[in-house]
């Protein structure tokens, strides 16, 4: 399991600079077994397209770099 967190945490790490351009950011929350749970901060976690980023963006990128069965969900 920590191998897989590692690599989500490098793959988040990745896709991090793009957030913050905008005002945002991305905290890992948890990760059960391939679910993981992310928050988004600052201004992306406001954004009306939020939901788009995490399921378009990060979840189809976290498939592409770490496991394609990964499935994220954003933290209530």
């Amino acid at each position: 399991m920590e191998q897989l967190e590692e690599k989500i945490r490098a793959a988040l790490d990745e896709v991090r600079p793009g957030l913050q351009n905008d005002g945002g950011d991305v905290e890992l929350v948890a990760i059960d077994g391939k679910t993981v749970t992310l928050q988004l901060t600052g201004q992306c976690g406001s954004c009306p397209y939020a939901m788009m980023t995490l399921k378009n963006g990060i979840e189809n990128y976290l498939r592409e770099q770490v496991d394609p069965e990964i499935t994220v969900v954003r933290a209530q």
